[in-house]
């Protein structure tokens, strides 16, 4: 996902400078992409959490690049109690980033984020292991991940990826890709995604299932299998009996005697709970 299609107000003019003030007007532009409920600019600044969030990350990045640990730890752990967004000051966070909602947000200390890239809220980007080193994700240029997704490990999810609604990605995602489920699979190439003017697709609901497809091929198997062997023995006619109850019936099902192979219905318990022998039919 290029600028041209998340921010064609800010593509059409001059590349900007890489200064503070420049990116953080980039994060404040851009929700008005990808937000229809923002109206004007006074709102965005004034009462949307995750632009708080990534303003106060950009300064505390910038002291923690001059090695001011402990202030750029301090500034994100105070933006954490009026967001509740945690972001590390040492996660490397790309241009036009936006955090919707930004409630329950957190990104590692070495998590790195291209350009152009959304997050919903519930979203982590954690690492899986306490050694030092590289160990949170790598968000490529124009990823959406969906609200409650988790991406785990020293991973990298390609360009224009989408991670799907409270899915868990545990391994590289291929660029143009989207991952849904636990652990993460890649349903859907860019291909057969809807495309919207906006260029992003949040159709999450309608996320294909692969564990779900596998339960209905199975269970569809298995009815033909049952209706094999239902038409090749007269014992399993008897055990279609099963399906025609209502729900105001005794459930009474057929048990075969060992001896003559015919089969005989076992009598529901009696009121006072003395079990009847079995009635021949």
């Amino acid at each position: 996902m290029n600028a041209v299609t998340e921010c064609p107000d800010l593509a059409s003019a001059a590349p900007p400078a890489a200064g503070l003030v420049a990116l953080l007007r980039e994060d404040v532009a851009c929700v008005f992409a990808r937000d229809p409920a923002a109206r004007s600019r006074i709102e965005v600044l004034t009462i949307y959490p995750g632009v708080h969030a990534i303003a106060a990350h950009r300064v505390a990045h910038v002291l923690w690049r001059r090695g001011l640990r402990y202030p750029a730890r301090l500034l994100s752990h105070v933006a954490r109690l009026f967001t509740q967004v945690d972001i590390h000051p040492g996660a490397t966070i790309g241009r036009r980033f936006f955090i919707d909602h930004g409630c329950g947000v957190v990104i590692g200390e070495t998590a790195e984020i291209g350009d152009d890239v959304t997050l919903y809220h519930g979203v982590t980007l954690g690492g899986t292991t306490w050694n030092p080193g590289k160990r949170h994700p790598t968000l490529g240029s124009g990823v959406v991940v969906g609200a409650g997704a988790k991406i785990l490990g020293p991973i990298t999810v390609g360009d224009n990826a989408r991670v799907a609604a409270n899915s868990v990605v545990i391994e590289d995602v291929a660029a143009g890709m989207t991952v849904v489920g636990i652990p993460g699979r890649t349903v859907l190439p860019k291909s057969r995604r809807r495309i919207v003017a906006q260029g992003i697709d949040l159709d999450h609901h309608q996320m294909p299932d692969p564990v779900g497809k596998a339960i209905a091929c199975l269970l569809d198997r298995i009815g033909e299998l049952e209706r094999k062997v239902a038409a090749t023995s007269p014992q399993d006619a008897a055990l279609d009996a099963c399906h025609a109850c209502t729900p105001d019936d005794y459930c009474v099902q057929p048990v075969f005697s060992s001896e003559a192979g015919m089969p005989f219905t076992v009598a529901p318990p009696s009121p006072r709970g003395v079990q009847t022998g079995g009635e021949r039919t």
